[in-house]
């Protein structure tokens, strides 16, 4: 057991020297935080290697504490699910941290943003071993505070500061969500251990109901729902996706380890994880569904007009992730975290080479300011044309496979699924046209590139670039793992690892002739949208600006991301937390605690005001008083005698 509890332990060590010792350690600091996630990641195999061979661990390491009928330890659940957590997070985390190497070099916080970076991982980490919902939750807040300090890591620029802030509040409206989930399934089930909860779905506390609003709903419906509005939160959906696109003014490795494996995966994985849960209410996994379809498409279109490389990559992160949720909605549980893992390759990728990119032209990330870029950093150029090859879905890069296991799951998953496979093509040719807008802005075409810069355009270092050939490789080959069963029979290893965690629903009869046709069609799909940017950013590169002119008003609401922002501060900045904080002004400030102080203090300046007047000043008066006062003494003396 010891071996397992070190996967954590290891980068929180990491964290505690670079965060304690970093002073002092200065750039040394980094070899304390790679080693220490490196160790995680071996370790981390090594627990694959004994899941694959029989071995399940569900063990509590000591008891955290107990409150009447509520005992809550300390435990690690590691099966087939986390073991494939465990890869996914730890193998990300060790490239990202050699990358950030050569990215942070020179930057007055260099050991600071290894020690947050040791801490993210391990929050992370124990997220995904924890056995109890409690344990869950706190390295889901843990992420979600680690995003905070790494989002504003350069704290003097107020975007930044303002968006890590975002980010955490926006965060906490799902946590509260996820919250009240885990207050009812205790209420519901006595526990929170993932074991016993499950274990009591088929008992008659699941069936129970409440009257909410006048309607009767199921008890079960009610937790999924109240869980998944924290998987909204954590994992950007609508409506609660606002935070993520700003989380874009923290560094660039952030923006990787967060949109790639870590905190974003961290609502798809508590999903998978209550999949025993969601899958006993038909209203929720459609729920779940639906919002992923929506958010698959809303994302995308978002990302059609965007200049910034890194938030062009981050709109793509919450379409993504919108089909993760939607596979998960149809009860393809596998192929939702099929998805996760080939999508933390090739994003993680796409990410770390927009690192690059901008590395490059010397922190330049608007795309119209590039350009021609294609025979000056030739190896960025490769790795980010194969992530974003895999991120349109284009056989045989990663990203085709999961995705398009999505895709079928959803067609064949009845009438609402067959409209949500329709949103999800849609949205993979809106997909391939960003993915490859991006592309032929960024590296063909005339330059664009400032004078100045120009001079200065050079390849990153090998610390940057062979991470980034690492996850190249990768985003081509990890999709073979769960190669589909019209392609080859019986060779989704993927799928079949993951079967023993995950229900079984009912689906429809597999039709595999029906299937290659989908696959084909979904790659034609992907290649329009390709060939499409192609014609307007290669062949014909006057016609965007004459669309955009056209269509005005579209292309302006969708560069402004739908106001949506906007609206969000009208409505609870402005008009509730603004409104909220001077009714508390003037009413709790001003009237009772200002009044209470202020009142005292009249009392007091009242009765000094009456009393002050009997020091006069003159000597002969109290000469008499004193007099006075001896002879009423004397008095009294004598008449108590």
């Amino acid at each position: 057991m010891l071996k397992y509890a070190l996967i954590p332990l290891l980068p929180f060590a990491g964290f505690l020297i670079a965060g304690l010792f970093g002073k002092y350690l200065k750039e040394r600091a980094a070899y304390a935080a790679v080693a220490g996630v490196a160790g995680s990641f071996i370790l981390s195999v090594s627990a694959f290697i004994d899941v694959l061979g029989g071995t399940i661990i569900d063990e509590n390491l000591y008891s955290w504490f107990a409150i009447g009928n509520l005992t809550v330890n300390v435990g690690f659940q590691i099966d087939q699910l986390t073991a494939v957590m465990l890869l996914v997070v730890t193998t990300l985390s060790t490239l990202i941290h050699i990358y950030s190497v050569g990215y942070m070099h020179g930057d007055k916080g260099y050991a600071r943003f290894f020690a947050y970076l040791e801490l993210f991982t391990f929050f992370m980490l124990v997220l995904v071993m924890a056995n109890n919902f409690v344990l869950m939750f706190v390295g889901w807040e843990g992420v979600g505070l680690c995003s905070y300090l790494l989002i504003g890591f350069w704290y003097e620029k107020k975007s930044a500061s303002d968006a890590g802030i975002k980010a955490f509040v926006v965060n906490r409206v799902g946590d509260f969500g996820f919250l009240l989930g885990m207050f009812l399934i205790f209420l519901t089930f006595g526990t929170l251990d993932f074991t016993d909860v499950f274990a009591a779905l088929s008992g008659p506390a699941a069936a129970q109901s409440y009257m909410l609003l006048g309607a009767e709903i199921g008890v079960m419906t009610l937790i999924s729902l109240l869980l998944f509005v924290g998987a909204m939160g954590k994992s950007a959906q609508l409506p609660l996706y606002v935070w993520l696109p700003d989380a874009m003014e923290g560094p660039t490795p952030v923006s990787a380890l967060i949109h790639a494996a870590t905190m974003v995966t961290a609502g798809v994985f508590m999903v998978a994880r209550c999949a025993p849960i969601f899958s006993l209410s038909p209203t929720a996994m459609t729920t779940v569904a639906i919002v992923g379809g929506l958010t698959a498409v809303f994302a995308a279109t978002i990302g059609l007009v965007q200049n910034d490389i890194k938030r062009v990559i981050a709109y793509s992160t919450i379409s993504q992730l919108g089909y993760m949720f939607l596979g998960l909605g149809v009860g393809a549980f596998a192929a939702g975290i099929f998805h996760l893992t080939t999508h933390a390759f090739f994003k993680g990728l796409l990410f770390l080479a927009s690192g690059s990119v901008i590395h490059a032209l010397s922190g330049e990330q608007d795309m119209q300011k590039m350009g021609g870029l294609k025979r000056k950093i030739k190896v960025t150029h490769g790795v980010f044309l194969v992530g974003s090859l895999a991120l349109a879905g284009i056989f045989p890069f990663a990203g085709f496979f999961s995705k398009d296991e999505i895709l079928w799951s959803a067609h064949n998953a009845g009438e609402v699924g067959r409209v949500l496979w329709m949103l999800g093509v849609f949205g993979a040719f809106l997909t391939a046209f960003y993915s490859f807008r991006l592309i032929y802005l960024t590296f063909y075409g005339k330059s664009r590139i400032d004078h100045e810069v120009e001079h200065h355009v050079h390849e990153s270092p090998k610390v940057m670039t062979i991470p980034l050939v690492i996850l190249a490789f990768f985003a081509i080959t990890i999709g073979w793992i769960g190669m589909p069963g019209a392609i080859i029979p019986h060779a989704n290893l993927f799928g079949d690892f993951l079967a023993p965690v995950f229900p079984v629903l009912e689906h429809g009869v597999a039709n595999h002739g029906l299937e290659r046709w989908l696959m084909v069609f979904s790659v034609m799909v992907a290649l329009a949208g390709i060939r499409l940017a192609y014609s307007l950013y290669v062949k014909n590169t006057s016609m965007p600006d004459r669309l955009a002119r056209s269509f005005k008003g579209t292309y302006n609401l969708l560069l402004n991301k739908y106001k949506v922002d906007e609206v969000y501060n009208f409505i609870f900045v402005d008009g509730l937390v603004h409104r909220l904080a001077r009714f508390l002004y003037n009413i709790t400030d001003v009237k009772i605690i200002d009044g209470a102080v202020n009142g005292i203090a009249g009392m007091i300046r009242r009765t000094s005001e009456g009393s002050r007047k009997v020091q006069t000043g003159f000597v002969q008066e109290y000469a008499f008083v004193m007099g006075l006062g001896l002879v009423v003494l004397m008095g009294l003396y004598y008449v108590l005698k």
